[in-house]
């Protein structure tokens, strides 16, 4: 990770290490399976890496564009950016670009492969609902995954899900269930199994990173503010509104939780190994340990 005042984590490179490393073996077996029954995986491997590159270089725009998010000038958002000043020049990093999206929901996210192609974004809803040391907490919170670079790391991660998706809706779209190979079991069957296998695998590990990258998160933007009070209290804030999001509303926003500061969905309408952050419960324990330490 580029250099920056945040708190190192190792617990968190030890654990991206890891699930990288996992995701390879896991990469390297799914295609000698494919290989052993005679698949030719060239195409499926050419789209997958198109929309990696696609994800990887175009990120902070898609979310925008997704989010109905549009940059905002100094002269139009002066506190939000002078917030975003203050963390930025407190954590020694540049200063990503600043947006705001037109919705009640109270959230924020911060997307971009590296701290030069960053951007901070922020609701309106959550700018009604807090208050300027809680969303300082929030900012950081985000500030801390552009540090980690979060981003590009859970996108190359969901490469292998990605492949076993294309490949078994391949196996699917073009009827290899009914090829058969020398009276052997059929080719298609193995592909669809195999594939589904793979997916749910890397699923599940990719989950289990971003619920630790969430929790990184909260640690790094506490100990740089010094006030893990303030993101409890945006934490609770933003989830008991949350709560209170038609569920219309909620079902829209979940394509985006592995953007948010907090989930749009609650935690208990996901089991939490699905979920991609952990439970409001846990990272308000880690936030008042880290409280307790300081003294505060």
């Amino acid at each position: 990770m580029t250099s920056t005042r945040f708190a190192p984590d190792r617990g968190l490179s030890v654990r991206m290490t890891v699930t990288m490393f996992l995701l390879g073996l896991l990469y390297v077996a799914f295609m000698a399976v494919l290989v052993a029954v005679g698949v030719r995986a060239v195409m499926v491997l050419v789209i997958a890496a198109g929309l990696l590159l696609v994800q990887y270089f175009l990120s902070d725009k898609i979310a925008l564009f997704a989010m109905n998010g549009r940059e905002v000038s100094p002269q139009e958002a002066p506190e939000l950016h002078g917030i975003v000043d203050r963390l930025s020049a407190l954590a020694g990093m540049p200063k990503p670009r600043v947006a705001i999206a037109d919705s009640d929901m109270p959230n924020a996210f911060a997307t971009g492969r590296d701290q030069k192609h960053a951007v901070v974004c922020v609701t309106t809803g959550i700018l009604r609902r807090l208050d300027a040391q809680e969303l300082e907490g929030v900012l950081a919170h985000e500030l801390s995954h552009v540090a980690h670079r979060d981003v590009a790391v859970m996108t190359i991660a969901s490469f292998l899900g990605i492949v076993a998706g294309l490949m078994t809706r391949f196996s699917l779209y073009a009827g290899l269930g009914n090829r058969r190979d020398n009276n052997g079991p059929p080719i298609g069957l193995i592909i669809f199994a195999v594939s589904g296998l793979v997916y749910a695998v890397s699923f599940l590990l990719t989950r289990a990173l971003s619920r630790y990258r969430e929790l990184a998160a909260d640690r790094a933007g506490a100990l740089l503010t010094q006030r893990p009070s303030a993101l409890a209290s945006a934490l609770t804030k933003i989830s008991g509104d949350i709560a209170r999001i038609p569920t219309r509303d909620l079902r829209e926003a979940q394509p985006f939780n592995a953007f948010y500061f907090a989930p749009a969905l609650s935690g208990q309408s996901v089991a939490s190994l699905l979920s991609t952050h952990p439970p409001l419960e846990r990272r308000l324990e880690q936030l008042a340990k880290i409280s307790a330490a300081l003294g505060r």
